[in-house]
């Protein structure tokens, strides 16, 4: 059974990891638009902005995993929380290798003419959503299923 309080150390630590999502989620924003701080200098995406994104995006990422396993506090781990612990790293994954199609070789563009598409768009958006699935399922319930059934029997008893 895993302690009902979670200790004054991890909830500092919680702040440091909420600093370092922060932190991502602004480079994440420099990186697709470099215009807000003054930095677009070319009229296309290159590897240094994709780069600069998808490093932001892995920060806030692994920020927010490490957030949601403080608030876990030591409970075993279910089927769900298995899956959503996946669904955060196939979410990277998938944004990454929609970011990098041209530059791997699996887009449709080639150099030196590569420019960021509707599909590579469609892309980084639905691994961003499959990580935050993820990071949705890998939350701690509310109750456990043990809660329940207790609660159950004791109005049935009543």
């Amino acid at each position: 059974m895993p302690n009902e309080t979670i200790p004054v150390k991890k909830l500092q630590n919680v702040r440091w990891w909420a600093i370092a999502c922060v932190g991502g989620l602004l480079v994440f924003l420099i990186g697709i638009a470099p215009q807000i701080i003054g930095m677009n200098r070319s009229l296309v995406i290159g590897f240094v902005q994709i780069g600069v994104w998808l490093v932001g995006l892995a920060v806030a990422i692994v920020s927010a995993f490490y957030i949601v396993r403080v608030f876990r506090n030591g409970r075993p781990m279910s089927l769900r929380a298995d899956i959503g612990m996946r669904l955060i790293a196939t979410g990277y994954v998938v944004s990454a290798t929609a970011s990098l199609a041209d530059f791997i070789g699996v887009g449709a563009q080639r150099m030196p003419g590569i420019s960021f598409g509707p599909l590579q768009i469609f892309g980084l958006v639905m691994g961003i959503a499959l990580s935050l699935l993820g990071l949705i399922l890998y939350w701690p319930r509310t109750h456990d299923e043990d809660d329940a059934t207790e609660s159950d029997e004791a109005g049935a008893e009543a």
